[in-house]
């Protein structure tokens, strides 16, 4: 345990004032109806113990996405979600391939359980190398876990790359994590029915404004489903509560609110990056609701204590290849024109 290297989340401010683009959370509330669902539920009820398969959230989310129930895993918050499927799935006698710039979390849960984790290089523009990544699927594996956009990156990956890759290693799990699919990526549940070792994972904490409600699902056929469930069971039987499955279910019925907030970040995000490449910023092609940026001449460490000092969070990770770069969350408009006149500042561009 000693030797263990937990994942470090983004700072949490306890300080009044600060505008927070570190931690990729949604910069608009949840839908008024969330609110009312978890009001309504706030009842006796509480003193019973939830639904431990979360039956309604489960026929909820199958609805929406074209699939059976018994496709449905759900759990507190995407990281929960993965953390099982990582136990369930990846435990094998050969290594699980993992990008080398992704999501750090990933390292620690193959820590955790004991899995070999073999990296595999994303290329000179930070891109994941799909073609290589197949090749070298196809010589045996544990499997692999790919974010699609990716993390920190923002960069997607098209259906027909993930496609090939779930191909070239039928016989172990795929997991794709669509943490920020909603912003512009391109989801892979429509390839769920096609093949059987592809498992999805998803949130509701990004693109429906819940991440204080802790909820993820995984999406994948019933035998990956069950394995999931059997590894909950073993674990923690209740693992959400009533006013959690209650406030996701809210949150999936109001479409107009989810496409508003949604759409709101795409725009803002479109023009935070012109904002930022007109102050000399490389900006990486993002379709999160972050962007990851680097300043030629301005050390990203240097720029993170200056915007800081300002009270702005963003947040920088000192690892090999993207030290140089500041990933920036997608704010309100309002919130990027602050972070924008602060760098102009800092960069001494008038």
């Amino acid at each position: 345990m000693r030797a263990l290297q937990p994942y470090v989340p983004g700072e949490q401010p306890r300080i009044d004032g600060l505008i927070k683009l570190n931690t990729n959370e949604n910069p608009y509330p949840p839908s008024p109806a969330v609110l009312d669902a978890i009001r309504d539920a706030a009842d006796d009820a509480l003193a019973r113990y939830p639904d431990p398969e979360s039956t309604s959230l489960r026929e909820a989310i199958a609805s929406r996405h074209g699939l059976a129930s018994s496709e449905v895993f759900v759990g507190n918050g995407s990281d929960e979600v993965l953390a099982h499927a990582f136990f369930a799935f990846f435990q094998q006698a050969q290594p699980l391939l993992v990008p080398d710039v992704t999501y750090t979390f990933y390292r620690v849960y193959a820590q955790l359980y004991g899995i070999e984790m073999e990296l595999q290089p994303v290329d000179a523009q930070l891109r994941i190398a799909m073609a290589a990544l197949a090749h070298r699927a196809s010589a045996g594996c544990a499997g692999v876990v790919l974010a699609n956009p990716n993390a920190p990156t923002g960069i997607g990956l098209a259906l027909a790359e993930i496609e090939s890759l779930l191909q070239a290693c039928p016989g172990r799990v795929v997991l794709v994590d669509e943490a920020y699919v909603d912003f512009g990526g391109q989801s892979a549940l429509p390839l769920i029915h096609r093949h059987p070792n592809l498992l999805v994972v998803q949130t509701l904490s990004k693109s429906r404004s819940l991440a204080g409600l802790r909820v993820g699902f995984a999406c994948g056929q019933a035998h990956l489903v069950d394995a999931l469930a059997r590894v909950k069971n073993s674990f923690n039987s209740y693992p959400l509560d009533r006013l959690a499955q209650a406030g996701a279910i809210a949150a999936l019925q109001d479409e107009e609110g989810f496409a508003r907030s949604r759409e709101a970040v795409i725009d803002t995000r479109e023009g935070l990056t012109l904002a930022l490449e007109d102050l000399g910023f490389e900006v990486l092609p993002s379709q999160a609701n972050f962007v990851f940026a680097r300043h030629p001449a301005h050390d990203a460490a240097a720029l993170l204590g200056g915007l800081r000092e300002r009270k702005i969070l963003v947040r920088h990770f000192k690892l090999p290849r993207i030290d140089q770069y500041l990933r920036i969350s997608i704010g309100t408009r309002d919130q990027c024109a602050a972070l924008v006149s602060a760098l102009r500042e800092l960069l001494g561009a008038g």
